[in-house]
């Protein structure tokens, strides 16, 4: 049995999450538009069929020179104050429920 020297795509641990570059996603979208067999391409590249289709529709949108990216969350630089005070207070909120619980449980434990 012989193997050629293609690269294989990294194995993820879980948790993890890769990243590719603009270009990769570019290449990945030329590619898919030039094949009839998606599912094929997504093996080859190691990558989910959806996430080309995600990389062709984003790249319709962008359609220049610019960088092929999710929108992802804004800077924290443009965050306005409320939303920084909200996330913060769901932050609190969650800690505060945490802290309630081992309260109960740790009444529950004395002798």
């Amino acid at each position: 049995m012989s193997m050629d020297n293609t690269e294989l795509p990294e194995l993820k641990t879980p948790g993890e999450r890769r990243s590719f570059s603009s270009e990769f996603k570019k290449d990945a979208v030329a590619r898919l538009k030039l094949t009839s067999n998606a599912s094929a391409l997504a093996v080859e590249l190691g990558v989910r069929r959806n996430q080309l289709y995600k990389w062709e529709k984003q790249a319709d949108v962008v359609s220049g020179g610019g960088k092929l990216r999710s929108p992802g969350r804004p800077p924290r630089a443009d965050e306005s104050e409320v939303d920084r005070l909200r996330r913060e207070i769901g932050r609190l909120e969650t800690e505060n429920a945490i802290l309630k619980k081992a309260g109960a449980y740790l009444k529950g434990l004395k002798p």
